[in-house]
């Protein structure tokens, strides 16, 4: 695996600010810079920035370009207009999801979707399958750098690189202009923490110009750069899934909480099977829960019911920064998945009680 693992473009800059790098999705990538907790607090209260430059973006293009992201996506991208972005999923043809994407309308016959890195080839692999349209693909996956810029600062800071104009740039909505002298970059507003922000699409060569334009705007904001390992707790806090965590190919979009996503007013993937499962009920239900009792829910921990039996399994689990709480994410019996109900996490043998409660875990 170490001969093959991938590098950003940054990835340089990384060491030499002393990031902790660890093999992730296929990438070296920077877990932390200074601690979780520090860099999880910069972000809430301030101004970080992400290096996700191992997303994955792929082009649709031409006049059937709609029609195959319709086959394929849950949600009904027909609703978008140039500037506006979706999030949705890619269903497997077996009840399952193959990814979770965004889908960006850049124009009437020319898209981009933006996956997950663990899952580019995979993805790539299985929208060419379902291209019975005729749609042109190109994979600009290994050319394009991303930076996330979150924080309530984050607006401050870019603004005074750019002359777009960023407060009419609503949530779900991109434009593209220049930024720190760089042509063409993709300014989305599409954040994963629930802290404000935007993300920029920039070429692979122009990335450390950005970089270092950022680190030397955002001095009086105190800008720090963050790590995966916080991004992993302000997502969580959001109740945000995660692909390989709290969906997978196992799970369906309806028991995930994403039935706002999954649109019956069009054909596509699996649409068939998932309308007569919301007919029929689910089983079960993506839930968040708070433990009552002291300790920490990790994933893959067992979730169980009063008599000690196991109904479930935790997806992501932490102790929220926000909040001071133990949180997480798990699949439950419907059943059990109203908020103010009780279930029991087994942390290593202990039965700790925990209540069910609504999404997000953190409220600003």
């Amino acid at each position: 695996m170490t001969d093959t693992i991938q590098k950003t473009a940054l990835h340089a800059v990384h060491q030499s600010l002393g990031a902790k790098m660890v093999p992730f999705a296929g990438f070296d990538m920077p877990v932390r810079y200074s601690s979780d907790l520090d860099e999880h607090h910069t972000v809430r209260k301030g101004v970080g920035v992400f290096d996700v430059s191992h997303m994955g973006e792929f082009w649709i293009m031409g006049p059937n370009a709609l029609d195959l992201i319709q086959w394929v996506t849950s949600n009904d991208a027909s609703k978008l207009t140039p500037g506006k972005v979706q999030y949705s999923c890619l269903p497997n043809g077996k009840g399952g999801i193959v990814d979770d994407l965004l889908v960006y309308c850049i124009g009437t016959e020319e898209y981009m979707l933006v996956v997950n890195a663990s899952n580019i080839e995979k993805d790539w692999n299985w929208i060419q399958s379902q291209n019975r349209f005729g749609a042109k693909m190109e994979n600009f996956s290994d050319n394009i750098s991303l930076l996330a810029v979150q924080g309530p600062l984050a607006k401050q800071v870019i603004q005074k690189l750019t002359d777009v104009e960023l407060d009419p740039i609503a949530y779900y909505n991109f434009t593209k202009g220049t930024v720190a002298g760089i042509e063409n970059v993709i300014i989305s507003n599409t954040g994963y923490t629930g802290a404000g922000g935007f993300e920029l699409y920039v070429p692979n060569d122009k990335v450390e110009i950005l970089w270092n334009a950022l680190f030397s705007a955002g001095i009086p904001e105190g800008i720090k750069p963050i790590g995966l390992g916080a991004r992993d707790t302000l997502r969580l806090e959001m109740g945000f899934c995660l692909y390989g965590n709290d969906i997978d190919d196992s799970t369906n979009p309806l028991e995930a909480g994403l039935g706002w996503i999954t649109k019956f007013t069009k054909d596509f993937v699996d649409s068939d099977y998932l309308k007569k499962l919301k007919e029929n009920g689910l089983s079960r239900k993506l839930v968040g829960f708070e433990l009552i009792e002291k300790g920490i829910a990790r994933g893959h921990y067992p979730v169980k019911n009063q008599e000690g039996e196991q109904i479930g399994m935790v997806t992501s689990g932490t102790i929220s920064p926000s909040i001071g709480k133990s949180i997480g994410l798990a699949y439950v019996p419907v059943d059990l998945s109203k908020p103010g109900n009780r279930i029991f996490i087994d942390v290593r043998g202990r039965l700790l009680e925990a209540e069910v409660v609504s999404l997000p875990f953190y409220k600003s």
